[in-house]
């Protein structure tokens, strides 16, 4: 690596601009200023998409062109998710399979056609070609809400998906819902935990190849305890009952159409999804959330969006 260390990451504002980093404006899309981007980067952090493969593979040539210019190995840090690792419990039943970053057979197992998979596959098979060393960050259920300076500046999304969704769903039905029984279990991690993650996998890696794994060695799972689905519904339910914005303090089962409605169709809330981040917590990773706080966070959550659409 040069002296000075230059990182690109996608996912990022133009609004950027005021913290003093160069912001480029485009899309996913422009795979030329992707690939020009790369190929001038030492480091690429890619948070835009997780399932654009040819946004990856733009990414990926310009790392090879990086690697060819240069004949020093780039850094891709690459966002997945663990909904790679869902069945289709629609929420009936709860799996007893737990997947660790560290089982690497068990991974590599994992069919394509699983969520996120085929780009994690073209991402790991670059690694395996020798011109890219590439790490696979790989979140559960984030959730919490972000209050960081970049927050404030307005270049930070504080919000997360899938409790927001359920919540969303809720206020709207005016009505707590649950998927099918609500007995399938997930892994969770608080948005700021995801932060140190990025940050700890970053660092191993900028000591070298040998510092911790990459390419298939290279999966780092974002967790720190699980839940079942069920009790987050039971519980947004309660609390949107006792708001005034729910019928019943017990959730009721969302229809098939309902379904479709709010969640686009068979929704990762249904399945199970149960992930250990044994990897990530040998690299130093120390995350100090734990399942108590997923608790805490569903009421302000709550309010958090009632405020949003009250504006």
């Amino acid at each position: 690596m040069s002296p000075k260390t230059h990182i690109f990451v996608t996912g990022a504002t133009a609004l950027f601009n005021s913290l003093g980093v160069t912001a480029v404006v485009g899309t996913n899309s422009d795979f030329d200023v992707l690939i020009s981007l790369a190929s001038e980067a030492d480091v690429v952090l890619s948070c835009a998409n997780v399932n654009d493969i040819n946004a990856a593979r733009a990414v990926l040539l310009g790392l090879k062109k990086r690697y060819e210019q240069t004949k020093t190995v780039p850094i891709f840090i690459h966002t997945s998710g663990t909904g790679v690792l869902i069945d289709n419990a629609v929420g009936n039943y709860a799996t007893d399979k737990i997947y660790s970053d560290l089982d690497v057979p068990i991974i590599e197992s994992l069919l394509e056609t699983q969520p996120h998979r085929d780009v994690d596959l073209e991402v790991i098979a670059a690694d395996k070609q020798g011109y890219v060393r590439t790490y696979v960050i790989l979140p559960s259920t984030i959730y919490g809400i972000a209050n960081t300076l970049l927050v404030s500046l307005g270049v930070q999304n504080p919000y997360s998906i899938q409790i927001p969704d359920l919540i969303k769903a809720g206020l709207d039905r005016k009505q707590g819902g649950v998927i099918g029984k609500g007995l399938n279990l997930w892994s969770s991690i608080h948005i700021d935990d995801v932060a140190t993650l990025y940050i700890s996998v970053f660092d191993a890696a900028m000591k070298g190849q040998n510092e911790t794994g990459h390419g298939s060695e290279g999966y780092y799972f974002g967790e720190n305890g699980e839940y079942r689905m069920g009790e987050i519904s039971e519980v947004l339910a309660k609390l949107l009952y006792e708001m005034k914005r729910g019928e019943s303090p017990e959730p009721t089962v969302f229809t098939d159409e309902e379904v479709q409605k709010y969640f686009g169709g068979p929704s990762l809330m249904g399945t199970n999804s149960r992930a250990r981040a044994e990897r990530a917590k040998l690299i130093g990773w120390n995350p100090v959330h734990t399942i108590d706080s997923l608790w805490a966070s569903l009421k302000p959550e709550i309010e958090t969006i009632v405020k949003r659409q009250n504006a």
